[in-house]
């Protein structure tokens, strides 16, 4: 089968759980890393999308070329069928695609906070995994309403939209459900306390915060990522 694009913008993306669960599942995989790479790939030879997160918004298109690109690809996975998993930036690229405003929070999230899934959750391919207040990850100041035709799969408590899927074979995400402990120790480390700190909250927090939650999040990461490479083996 055609191997599944994991499309990262930032030097330090290791892209959480997602390689370990492609390597168990059999699929083949390429990394696009957005800032250093060349052409992204064509539609036709992916068998699925997963784009993750970044610091830009989904408009510094003039800053940052290759979020156009980005989301051209996307419309074609919505036209196509192609699986698409977005995670943060990834999922705000989705509702971009989808002729969607993205616009600043008013709050900074960090660190792990409880989701709320909707009911349609429950019968959702990807998200019945999560139950009303499990933690996820978070770091993210931009959000976006649910687009037009979409079905909300969950909430929060300071953002509102947290994950939707439109049709049958697109999913987005403003939290980071991928994160693994190594890749989480990276993004603290690259970023400094006195970033951690303009954020509300500080570094001995979030890992204090870890050492509580992360070994779960892994875990239902894993059962996210293994139930869409499922849906990608069926579609491919």
């Amino acid at each position: 089968m055609q191997p599944v694009a994991l499309i990262g913008h930032a030097d330090w993306e290791t892209f959480g759980v997602a390689p370990s669960t492609l390597e168990a599942a059999g699929i083949p995989w390429i990394d696009h890393l957005a800032h250093a790479s060349g052409a992204l790939p064509s539609i036709e030879d992916v068998s699925a999308i997963v784009v993750f997160g970044g610091d830009m918004n989904v408009d510094m298109t003039d800053r940052y070329p290759f979020l156009e690109r980005e989301r051209d690809l996307i419309a074609a996975a919505l036209r196509t069928g192609v699986p698409y998993l977005g995670i943060c930036l990834g999922g705000q690229m989705l509702a971009r695609a989808l002729e969607h405003p993205v616009y600043p929070a008013g709050i900074r999230e960090i660190g792990f906070k409880p989701m709320h899934p909707t009911p349609d959750a429950a019968d959702d391919a990807l998200f019945a995994v999560f139950e009303d207040g499990d933690t996820v990850f978070h770091w993210h100041q931009d959000t976006f309403d649910l687009p037009e035709g979409a079905t909300l799969l969950a909430t929060g408590d300071d953002v509102p939209t947290q994950a939707f899927r439109y049709g049958d074979a697109a999913w987005g995400t403003q939290f980071h459900f991928e994160v693994d402990r190594a890749e989480l120790d990276l993004w603290l480390k690259t970023a400094g306390d006195e970033r951690v700190r303009a954020w509300g909250s500080s570094i001995e927090e979030i890992r204090a915060q870890a050492e509580r939650e992360l070994e779960r999040h892994e875990a239902r990461a894993r059962e996210v990522f293994r139930r869409f490479w499922a849906i990608v083996r069926s579609a491919g």
